[in-house]
């Protein structure tokens, strides 16, 4: 990614074996096919849809024939969670679940750390453990 802005996998055997098997195939979505999805969505159905899901509605579309399977695309967040879009395509802020009121003024915990899998898999202990476990 660092270098050309973009990966493909399509060489790899095991790419092939699971596009093959399970039907997985990919595409790509641009900020202004993201903007029209979630503003078809809003118009079509009265479902706001966040930007990562806009992505894989459109990229589904694109695969989509009157002969396939039936697609399922999943939700992947929120609209508010990214609400600047969902303003951009629609004119108005998405809603704010309840839960989410007043987010901005909770205290943030950031924690910088190196890319090794095994300080972040001993943070995730240390930090998470017991609260799954409890």
């Amino acid at each position: 990614l660092n270098r050309d802005g973009r990966f493909d996998l399509s060489a790899d055997p095991q790419f092939a074996q699971a596009a093959a098997r399970y039907g997985v195939v990919s595409g790509k979505s641009t900020h202004a096919n993201r903007l029209d999805t979630i503003r078809d969505t809003y118009q079509r159905f009265g479902q706001m849809i966040d930007t990562h899901t806009a992505d894989g509605v459109q990229v589904a579309l694109e695969h989509h024939s009157a002969a396939s399977v039936p697609q399922i695309v999943l939700e992947t967040a929120l609209p508010i969670k990214l609400a600047a879009t969902i303003e951009e395509a629609l004119g108005h802020s998405p809603e704010r679940p309840a839960k989410f009121e007043g987010i901005e003024a909770l205290p943030k915990r950031v924690q910088v750390m190196p890319a090794d899998v095994t300080l972040i898999k001993a943070n995730i202990e240390r930090h998470c453990a017991p609260a799954v476990l409890g």
